[in-house]
């Protein structure tokens, strides 16, 4: 008797991990949390290699993986791993965190007795990194790219449909695609679209008159136009499904050559659909946007995420630097940029007159 109530008791922690992930995923993130499909994904993705993990390194199978073996020291050991042997970069290991980190706060209130070691878990801090510069192009690598597309070719037209609204929008890739055609608000003004963004959260973006000609000259060519098609997907494959990442990731590099064998200067060698959004984060601050408003356009939650444009813009710091340079070398008069200032220098020679 006590010999099957260890073995029934056993079986049952077996699938303790297994059953709480699984609610964790298909239950507590799509209906609790309102998590968007493609997070869900990713954290999906990052227990499979969790698991593999374990399995390979640890020696613990899938059918033997309970929350006893979720514990700090082989969490830490896991993202070592990630790093050292599997050659992942610091990104990775901190989106692989992120899930774990996720799931280890559900746990918090549904197997509180181990509240000591989630909370020892949710302690591991990211691996900082060195910031790196955005990748964007100037405002004459993005007018050589849009140049590109022949308008008088039927996909011609949607692709250039496609970049250009990238571009003056600012919107990610994923924002792109789910855009329907009930999104856009362009037969008046204020032209405006409604884009989703991460979270599902949703801002309204305004355009100009510029920004829509190609794009309504797209959806007449398409038979958009029509009410029928409110609910359609605004930028579709040859199936009428959604335009995948790797389509547009396809048409952006395409034409990415093309810009690139008439002047290389201008094009980046790598580019991805994210630097056309770097590249219109930029274009505005170097324009003198506000960077709250730079924040709203780009659906970003905190300032601090934005601020990165302003630190990489280093134009507006040389120019700054410039303006307030004075010369000490030797041999050299102190002529500062404040002595260009003829009010300044009067009031300072009445000085040496009293």
């Amino acid at each position: 008797m006590i010999l099957f109530i260890q073995k029934n008791k056993t079986m049952n922690t077996k699938t303790d991990f297994a059953k709480y992930l699984s609610r964790y995923l298909s239950s507590y993130l799509p209906h609790e949390r309102n998590v968007s499909p493609n997070t869900i994904a990713a954290y999906r993705d990052s227990f499979v290699v969790f698991i593999n993990y374990m399995k390979d390194e640890k020696h613990i199978k899938v059918d033997n993986l309970t929350l006893d073996s979720i514990t700090k020291e082989n969490v830490i050991s896991f993202l070592n791993w990630l790093i050292d042997s599997k050659g992942c970069n610091i990104s990775t290991r901190n989106c692989r965190l992120a899930a774990i980190h996720s799931f280890i706060s559900y746990l918090q209130y549904e197997k509180v007795e181990k509240l000591n070691e989630w909370q020892s878990i949710l302690s591991i801090k990211d691996m900082k990194k060195e910031s790196n510069v955005p990748n964007y192009m100037t405002v004459d690598g993005i007018k050589l790219l849009l140049a590109q597309p022949d308008i008088e070719d039927y996909c011609g037209l949607r692709h250039l449909a496609i970049l250009a609204l990238m571009y003056d929008t600012g919107c990610r890739v994923q924002e792109l695609i789910d855009l329907t055609v009930d999104s856009l608000r362009i037969q008046t003004e204020p032209y405006t679209i409604r884009i989703y963004g991460k979270g599902r959260k949703t801002r309204i973006v305004p355009m100009v008159r510029n920004q829509i000609v190609f794009l309504q000259k797209y959806m007449n060519r398409y038979g958009l136009d029509e009410d029928k098609c409110r609910s359609h997907p605004l930028f579709f494959n040859n199936r009428g499904e959604k335009i995948t990442r790797t389509g547009v990731t396809y048409i952006l590099k395409k034409y990415a050559d093309m810009a690139r064998q008439i002047t290389p200067s201008l094009i980046p060698e790598r580019i991805s659909c994210h630097s056309l959004r770097h590249s219109k984060a930029m274009h505005l601050l170097q324009a003198g946007v506000n960077l709250i408003w730079i924040r709203d356009l780009l659906g970003h939650t905190t300032i601090q995420t934005t601020e990165v444009y302003a630190r990489t813009d280093s134009k507006q710091k040389r120019v700054a630097l410039e303006s307030a340079y004075t010369d000490m070398l030797p041999g050299k008069t102190n002529d500062g940029e404040w002595q260009k200032n003829q009010t300044l220098l009067g009031w300072l020679k009445g000085l040496q007159k009293e």
